[in-house]
């Protein structure tokens, strides 16, 4: 199966987001595309730098604009597209939603972040109710989707989670970046850090991994920052971990990878970590920490 990452630059102009994010699924679908990954919140600016209650004017219902958007494009081109909004559910309840649209236009199926950061320049618990629907796979026409959503990325519980629940494919449309004012090692650490643990969870749970990350500058509206510049390396890796295609830092672009979606049957039969599982002994894990 080809899948295509659509990674962008953003602005707060969102019809111009939209007609990008456009262009980059036809430019997929030409080529060949059966899914097309859509980055973290695509339809405008990563608001999460300040606190602003304005913000909240920006959320849409779902079903709504943003899914009608989509349905339109999957329809016409004939591909599953993964996308992220911010969802209003209801006056005071909003979630920051991936969405995903079957070929036919039909919204198969709908994932709420269930992690939820809380760090300089990234402060969503302001914005985002914590997402309540669990870590269960959306079933497309390209497959049965584990879709996840950034901040999740690091959390090998959530993947675990839905390779047992049978996702085919782990998705992450993320937006993360650099602080321009952290040395440039610490900025490689970084992205190496982000690179590793999905490829890692590509290993662990033998699936392959698809994480699709914005690219570009995006200024602290308050001030109180140097801003984020968004590291872009959108990647797809197999079920080995292995690098299969990876985007630029700081270029806009659609990356295409061929996926041997039938692999994976083959690696784990090598590599059984379903198996060997002791299910028995993991109860701890319930725990937040064990004093």
């Amino acid at each position: 199966m080809k899948i295509a990452l659509v990674q962008q630059a953003n602005s707060a102009d969102r019809e111009a987001n939209l007609a990008k994010s456009l262009a980059g699924i036809a430019e997929a679908a030409q080529a060949g595309a059966s899914l097309v990954v859509l980055q973290e919140l695509h339809t405008g600016l990563y608001f999460c730098q300040t606190e602003d209650p304005a913000v909240f004017n920006q959320a849409e219902p779902i079903p709504g604009p943003g899914t009608d958007f989509l349905s339109r494009a999957a329809a016409e081109h004939g591909v599953v597209i993964v996308g992220s909004l911010f969802e209003r559910r209801a006056a005071g309840i909003y979630h920051n939603t991936a969405v995903v649209l079957d070929s036919d236009g039909r919204l198969a199926g709908r994932y709420r972040k269930m992690h939820i950061p809380d760090d300089p320049g990234y402060y969503e618990k302001y914005y985002f109710t914590p997402g309540d629907l669990g870590f269960e796979p959306v079933d497309t026409s390209a497959g049965r989707l584990g879709v996840l959503v950034c901040w999740d990325q690091w959390f090998p519980e959530g993947a675990r989670l839905m390779a047992l629940a049978g996702a085919e494919l782990l998705i992450y449309p993320t937006a993360i970046g650099w602080d321009p004012n952290d040395p440039e090692e610490e900025q490689a650490r970084q992205r190496d850090a982000w690179i590793t643990i999905q490829r890692a969870h590509a290993i662990a749970n033998g699936l392959p991994v698809a994480a699709c990350n914005r690219t570009g500058f995006e200024a602290d509206p308050g001030g109180a920052t140097a801003g984020s510049r968004f590291w872009g390396s959108s990647f797809v890796c197999g079920p080995q971990g292995e690098m299969l295609a990876q985007a630029p830092p700081d270029t806009g672009t659609v990356l295409l990878a061929d996926v041997d979606m039938a692999r994976a049957e083959q690696v784990r039969r090598i590599w059984p970590y379903l198996r060997d599982r002791r299910i028995d002994a993991y109860h701890d894990l319930l725990k937040r920490y064990r004093d």
